[in-house]
């Protein structure tokens, strides 16, 4: 099963970012602060750089990405590179702008079950399942665009992720802290989990998704559904 298989291809327009918990809007992301929209000149070198450094990443990996790459690929200076994205990190979450939108998207207006129409346990479930496949088919690259622990979660797409489930958890457990167990939850769903679980410790994505729709139940109480999944023998 692929991330793929659970988006819906088209856009949504984008409202201006809000973070109620009640009625959660898409979030930009991608942008820096003090620019929540650009020039069209503006715009065009910033999806120049960015196609410089997609092509890079094809031909490299993400280890080929630096501002000095992307500055000689784009034919521009190197400062133009760090006005644009600040550092390298910048630049690398600046990549993953379009697929956290069309994560948002689905989950915002897509069809259900994770989109809105289906019960909030089974958006939850679908919700986690996307998460994982997103992470592992974009590994390298959401490890590389992490962003230093002070930022990690506070950046616009993780908090768009936490008010999601926050507003799922709000109406499966109404009386409890559901800020904190949305950061539980999250926490299962961070890269550098995905990373560790499927590359060093060999788990097939079956098993995760099936802890995730596991752990989904035992959090809501709605009943263990897990799927069992035969290991290899030692």
């Amino acid at each position: 099963m692929l991330y793929a298989v659970v988006m819906s291809s088209a856009l949504p327009p984008f409202p201006k970012p809000q973070e109620p918990f009640d009625a959660p809007q898409l979030l930009e992301v991608g942008l820096g602060p003090d620019e929540p929209c650009l020039r069209a000149d503006a715009a065009r070198n910033r999806a120049r750089l960015l196609e410089a450094a997609a092509r890079l990443i094809a031909e490299h990996g993400v280890a080929g990405v630096t501002m000095e790459a992307v500055a000689a690929a784009a034919e521009v200076g190197k400062g133009t590179v760090f006005r644009r994205f600040g550092d390298r990190t910048g630049l690398l979450t600046a990549l993953l702008d379009h697929s956290s939108r069309q994560l948002q998207a689905d989950f915002l207006g897509g069809p259900p079950p994770l989109g809105p129409g289906a019960p909030p346990v089974e958006r939850l479930r679908a919700f986690g399942i996307a998460v994982l496949y997103r992470a592992a088919e974009q590994l390298d690259l959401q490890l590389a665009a992490q962003p230093e622990p002070t930022r990690r979660f506070s950046h616009p797409s993780v908090q768009a992720l936490r008010t999601h489930v926050t507003m799922l958890l709000r109406q499966i457990l109404p009386d409890a802290d559901c800020e904190l167990l949305s950061q539980t939850l999250l926490a299962y769903l961070d890269p550098a989990l995905i990373n560790h679980l499927t590359r060093q410790c060999g788990m097939p994505m079956e098993r995760l998704e099936a802890g995730w729709t596991d752990l989904v139940a035992r959090v809501t109480g709605t009943g263990t559904a897990r799927v069992s999944v035969t290991e290899p023998p030692a």
